[in-house]
């Protein structure tokens, strides 16, 4: 038996050779990135030729082109270009694909899902969106796939994960595409406020980080109309309450105006869609400090390429209903100052093309730089993760973009962006 001194000292001996190794073995690993400006999304201004250096994973300074690089650090230099903060999606389906409409899923089996989510992750990722919130996916296939971006076995966004969503029987998150013989149901499916409780405690036992709740009727669900309020004020109460409880957020799809007004009582965190908005919906918004998520452009994709891709004409009848009523409440929301974050409904439009919302955002009243902060700064903020997420600036993560030219001048060029690099690794270069 050791002595209690002698065990002590072996302690300390092992534990500082360990030490010794990891920095022999495994220093750290430094990029430093260069370029013509930096936009500051807090301020909208732009940092001249900036440097800025990633150590393992997290920006440790931001200086500019000509202070000393770390002996040994990867450089990584764009003349001509704008650096800005990764990009944030806060409103996706990663694994659906917007191809395979209506019934035409039904030829693929279940697993299907959880194989092209994949595909999709890497092309968002690609696309400049370094983070995402997947509001909603079956069969926990976002849990499984974040569980392997974050191992390092798929290359994808973060991602912070919904699960299954929780709605009505019979509303715009059940399964109400098929006949009683078949009794399809939505797991999740909640009648009352203690149900409420008990479908977020197991949410979050497998898995969820933000929940997901059918306030409304919905576009792409059979038998309701999206003005329709589906969930009352007790059971989105019971909801906000329990998560808010278990620290974490939630998000309402609600696209009429009643489910809107109720939701923000009830202390739901994010309006998702927010189509039919009323003036009492907007003045609630701005006195709670709720977020919209208004999916303004998707539209454009499923007028163009819907019908072809299977979905069902009652389903497109209702996206042209409410289309342009949604681009111009986005409009009169953002006027009145409601604060709002970038969600796409990415899944309802093929993935990787998240970042063309930006150019109808600014065609309908916000400035380059308000759309812009809506996936940055001000989704960071929505999530509860601003010290991580959201800025070029010292302790956040290494999650850094470029694009050619001027994004406030052209936001456009958001679309196609010549670096993408997550946690200090480069995923996309020119």
């Amino acid at each position: 038996m050791l002595t209690g001194m002698k065990a002590a000292a072996l302690v300390a001996t092992t534990a500082m050779a360990g030490l010794l190794a990891c920095g022999a073995a495994g220093a750290a690993e430094v990029t430093a990135v260069s370029a013509a400006r930096l936009l500051d999304v807090a301020s909208g201004k732009y940092v001249d030729n900036p440097l800025v250096i990633v150590t393992d994973g997290r920006i440790s300074a931001v200086g500019k082109k000509g202070d000393a690089i770390p002996a040994g650090a990867k450089v990584v230099d764009l003349p001509g270009a704008t650096l800005l903060p990764g990009l944030i999606d806060m409103h996706t389906h990663i694994d659906g694909l917007a191809e395979i409409g209506g019934y035409n899923s039904l030829q693929y089996s279940d697993r299907f899902w959880s194989v092209v989510q994949v595909a999709n992750a890497k092309k968002t990722l690609q696309a400049g969106f370094t983070t995402i919130r997947n509001v909603g996916s079956a069969d926990f296939d976002d849990v499984g796939l974040r569980e392997a971006i974050d191992a390092g076995y798929v290359e994808g966004p973060r991602i912070v994960t919904a699960a299954w969503a929780i709605g009505a029987t019979g509303g715009h998150c059940d399964s109400t595409f098929f006949p009683p013989s078949m009794d399809e149901k939505g797991p999740y499916n909640i009648d009352s406020p203690d149900e409420a409780r008990k479908a977020v405690r197991t949410l979050k036992k497998y898995g969820a980080q933000v929940i997901k709740i059918c306030a409304t009727g919905g576009v792409f669900s059979r038998g309701d109309e999206p003005g329709q309020q589906q969930l009352t004020y007790d059971e989105m109460h019971a909801v906000a309450d329990e998560a808010h409880m278990a620290g974490i957020k939630v998000a309402a799809h609600a696209h009429g105006a009643a489910g809107i007004r109720e939701a923000i009582k009830a202390g739901i965190d994010t309006i998702e869609h927010a189509s039919l908005v009323d003036d009492e919906g907007i003045k609630l918004a701005v006195q709670h400090g709720t977020y919209f998520s208004m999916d303004i452009y998707n539209t454009d994709y499923t007028q163009a390429e819907g019908k072809k891709n299977g979905v069902l004409e009652d389903n497109l009848r209702k996206d042209r209903d409410i289309g342009e009523i949604q681009r111009q409440n986005f409009k009169k929301a953002l006027k009145a100052g409601v604060k709002m974050v970038y969600g796409t409904d990415a899944g309802v439009y093929p993935h990787g093309d998240n970042a063309k919302q930006f150019a109808i955002m600014v065609r309908y009243g916000a400035t380059p730089l308000q759309a812009i902060q809506s996936a940055t700064i001000t989704a960071a903020e929505a999530l509860g993760q601003s010290k991580d997420l959201g800025q070029v600036s010292t302790g956040h993560y290494g999650d850094i973009i470029a694009v050619s030219g001027d994004p406030l001048a052209d936001v456009t060029t958001l679309e196609k962006p010549v670096l993408v690099m997550k946690g200090g690794a480069v995923v996309r270069r020119p």
